[in-house]
């Protein structure tokens, strides 16, 4: 790679940092092409990200976004896993490290805090963005949907009474 090119890694790198929400560290241990392959498609179909970049490099895309502490988690061979939900990375990297042996989690960072590898082991557990935007809105749901139940209830009975004496009136 030349000089351009490294440049253009990382402002790529750099600009993708400052729009997501969540950074996941994995150490990769020997993962086969068809392995990683695997992994990025999981990844984009979760709405997620997977890149292995050289250290260095993402040393440098680090700088300037709040995700600067990553920096000393960047040994051997590692991937970022990165998203916008943050959930949806973490996941995604549990679930692959679980059924994978070669790749483990290393810790991470939701903005400027940063997780170990049991605190991205806890993010992974929690609802997606998603789940909990269904959730909330069957919570706004469900008193209407009663309301409109309870309400419509008394009709119903007396339309059925209406309905019998109609029955009873022309047999």
């Amino acid at each position: 790679m030349d000089r351009n090119q490294k440049a253009d890694v990382v402002s790529a790198l750099n600009a993708e940092l400052n729009e997501v929400g969540v950074v996941v560290v994995t150490r990769n241990l020997g993962m086969t092409v068809a392995q990683s392959t695997v992994l990025r498609q999981k990844m984009r179909e979760a709405g997620a990200t997977y890149k292995v970049t050289k250290n260095r490099l993402a040393r440098i895309a680090l700088d300037g976004t709040s995700y600067t502490g990553l920096s000393d988690l960047l040994t051997g061979p590692v991937g970022l896993a990165t998203s916008v939900d943050p959930v949806a990375a973490a996941k995604v990297a549990i679930d692959f490290a679980k059924t994978n042996d070669k790749l483990e989690i290393v810790g991470g960072a939701m903005g400027e805090v940063l997780l170990d590898a049991e605190g991205v082991k806890a993010l992974a557990s929690m609802p997606s963005l998603d789940e909990l935007r269904a959730k909330l809105v069957g919570l706004l749901v469900a008193p209407a949907t009663k309301l409109a139940t309870v309400t419509q209830a008394p009709a119903a009975q007396l339309a059925r009474v209406f309905n019998a004496y109609a029955e009873k009136e022309a047999a």
